[in-house]
């Protein structure tokens, strides 16, 4: 087969390549680089026990919402979150000191709520199961099914 117009092979070349925005790309290293600051840089001692889930990046760059949870109760959250504000300059500052950007997005710490939120999706889906089976309907197997074949 003679090809002989060239665009179509360009069009298909780069429609099969994935894209990703820079914004993405940044803000995942963004998300790695936090979780290795907070861990291995802060000192606070209310800043303990916190998990980086993801980080939100505008598309200008200019503003990165760092997602964290914890397993802290909501007094010790709440200090979670006030150590997290204050330490924010110095994050941002290392941050600077990691990457090269030029301009290094402002960080805002957000509590991640997506856990409870499939927690809860869960939870309803466990009560509709245990519901089913209450009215008479047969609870399916967990696991492969084993009915003989017949050979």
């Amino acid at each position: 087969m003679l090809v002989t117009d060239c665009s179509d092979i360009a069009n298909q070349c780069t429609m099969s390549k994935t894209t990703y925005r820079r914004a993405d790309r940044v803000a995942d290293q963004i998300r790695m680089e936090v979780a290795d600051i907070l861990m291995r840089k802060i000192k606070d001692p209310r800043v303990r026990s916190v998990t980086v889930t993801g980080v939100e990046l505008t598309a200008d760059l200019r503003i990165a919402h760092v997602f964290v949870t914890t397993m802290e109760t909501e007094q010790a959250e709440r200090d979670l979150f006030a150590g997290l504000s204050k330490a924010s300059g110095f994050v941002r500052a290392e941050l600077g000191r990691r990457l090269t950007l030029r301009y290094l997005p402002e960080v805002i710490f957000k509590k991640d709520v997506s856990g409870l939120r499939g927690d809860r999706v869960l939870q309803l889906l466990d009560g509709l199961h245990g519901d089913t089976e209450r009215d008479g309907a047969p609870a399916q197997q967990d696991g492969p099914d084993h009915t003989a074949s017949q050979s």
